[in-house]
């Protein structure tokens, strides 16, 4: 008996969209889910080496919940590439100034860091209200235990 290899084609026949409602959420929670369902690692044709995983879509972004003194302590760097060009923010200006920030890098850590990874993470789309352009897709409403 030979081992079953996904082939592109096959992952692109079995890709769903789903949608999270962060309202009021954990976000390591959601991160975790959402990382997981990207890579595709609750699917039974899951291959390590093709991106077999689905779409996901978060929403109310903003009012995901940080636990302990996260809000005040965690801190969100950038580096523009020059010398002196680090710059760093708490989690509560990102949350005031672009509060998708918040889980996209939590779920793009939880990702793998190559190309393949990379493929992942553009599926994944965030937005602070409750509102996405996605409906088109017929997305599957997911809870978060």
């Amino acid at each position: 008996m030979s081992t079953f290899i996904a082939n592109a084609q096959l992952a692109l026949e079995n890709s769903k969209w789903h949608v999270i409602d962060a309202n009021g959420q954990v976000l390591g929670r959601i991160a975790t889910v959402a990382a997981r369902l990207l890579q595709g690692k609750h699917k039974g044709i899951y291959t390590p080496f093709i991106d077999t995983g689905d779409h996901i879509v978060v929403v109310n972004a903003k009012t995901v919940k940080l636990t302990g003194r996260k809000e005040d302590q965690k801190i969100y760097r950038q580096h523009s590439g020059y010398e002196g060009g680090l710059r760093e923010e708490r989690a509560r200006v990102v949350r005031a100034k672009r509060p998708e920030r918040l889980v996209e890098e939590a779920v793009r850590g939880m990702l793998p860091k190559t190309k393949m990874g990379e493929a992942m993470y553009r599926k994944l789309k965030v937005y602070a209200g409750p509102d996405h352009p996605h409906a088109a897709q017929k997305p599957t409403k997911l809870e978060v235990a």
